[in-house]
């Protein structure tokens, strides 16, 4: 089976800059702590830490988002969305992305991941469907707060993106149960 597309490379191309984590890596696979206890796949359902560097000075705020573009959907999996991060914060702590959003920065929201959870949701791909994707993005906006409320779904905040998204950048480790 091969992978779908970038999902991003359909989107008009920005600027990128550097995003690590102590907890994820590019094309390593996910620790337990980052794999879904709530979808039992016995893991934690705790977000990764990212720092981001680099950015455009025009950056007003970020939003941050994990999406498994390889679920067996037609349409991906959203499993975070985190927005309205205010434009001097560079780094979201491990479990940032917990339910109650209490340890986010001021002023950042969470809307509801595709489970239908606010939060961070773990990785919990199909037993033997193979190696997920999974796409954290940090997305510098132009904007200092997107017009969407917590109510609405991950892909109308991806709309409200499109065209105040200057810069981007991507850490994208994998998950796979046997």
């Amino acid at each position: 089976m091969s992978n779908p597309p970038n999902p991003y490379d359909f989107l008009p191309e920005v600027p990128g800059f550097e995003v690590t984590s102590d907890d994820v890596a590019e094309g390593e696979m996910l620790g337990m702590p980052q794999v879904s206890g709530i979808f039992g796949a016995g893991g934690e359902d705790i977000s990764p830490h990212l720092r981001w560097a680099g950015a455009p000075e025009e950056t007003e705020s970020y939003a941050v988002t994990c999406f498994d573009p390889d679920a067996p959907t037609g349409s991906g999996f959203w499993h975070w969305v985190v927005y309205d991060i205010p434009a001097d914060i560079s780094d979201l702590a491990t479990g940032a992305g917990s339910q109650d959003g209490s340890a986010l920065p001021a002023g950042a929201k969470q809307l509801k991941n595709d489970a239908g959870l606010f939060g961070y949701l773990g990785s919990a791909p199909p037993a033997g469907h193979g190696a997920h994707r999974y796409m954290f993005a940090v997305h510098a906006l132009s904007v200092a707060s997107l017009p969407v409320t917590e109510d609405v779904t991950p892909a109308i905040c991806g709309f409200n993106m499109f065209g105040t998204t200057v810069a981007r950048a991507i850490v994208t480790p994998v998950y796979e149960q046997n």
